[in-house]
């Protein structure tokens, strides 16, 4: 178990090295650098699984601790996967401007008595333009969806580490100020944990609001 525990954690390392480079990527090599975090946050998690029935396997003195160091791994990588879907998201919103920016400044109009007019085809391709307008406002909010799948996950996470910490505690006899002490950070990452959610649930809001 201990290889494969820091295996995991030096593969979690390396993909927050990684997520630093997103936003200085260029336009064209960025799909490639997401779908390589992607692809090493899956394989993460595959581990994590494999951990998970390690850590049962444990002798009993140390089975606590395993299950623990493997929880911690978990919310570790569920925070990298919030981080790239919300990296995702504002990169879909910002192409969905500039193509709605590059559209507008290439429309042509003619001139008829005074009138301003747009020719057939052009409105042919404005709804064209529509068309994919709402598309990428689909894939905007699937990721959206994405995110709040990912905060739950996290809130999941930690209520079942907020308990098992408590187990220990208690195990080890730990003061009532201690305790008192974990719970209040339990209960501080949980409103943090809502307050997430909030913003992202508002974010889409005003998002389908414009582009509708």
């Amino acid at each position: 178990m201990e290889t494969l525990y820091h295996q995991t954690n030096k593969h979690i390392q390396q993909v927050q090295s990684l997520m630093g480079d997103l936003e200085r990527t260029d336009r064209e090599s960025v799909h490639l650098l997401e779908n390589e975090l992607q692809a090493r946050i899956d394989q993460i998690f595959n581990h994590l699984e494999r951990l998970e029935i390690l850590a049962s396997k444990e002798p009993l003195n140390r089975r606590q601790n395993a299950k623990l160091r493997v929880d911690q791994l978990k919310y570790d990588v569920q925070h990298l996967r919030t981080a790239l879907q919300n990296f995702q998201h504002r990169r879909y919103a910002r192409e969905i401007q500039d193509r709605e920016r590059e559209e507008l400044m290439s429309r042509t109009f003619t001139t008829n008595d005074a009138d301003t007019s747009i020719p057939m085809d052009e409105t042919l391709q404005l709804n064209s333009n529509l068309h994919n307008a709402h598309r990428g406002m689909d894939d905007l909010v699937g990721s959206a969806s994405g995110i709040l799948n990912g905060l739950r996950d996290q809130r999941s996470t930690l209520k079942g580490t907020h308990k098992k910490m408590l187990d220990v505690a208690n195990m080890l006899g730990l003061s009532n100020t201690v305790m008192r002490l974990i719970e209040r950070r339990a209960t501080q990452d949980k409103f943090i944990m809502i307050g997430g959610m909030l913003v992202t649930c508002v974010f889409i809001f005003l998002v389908v609001r414009y582009l509708g």
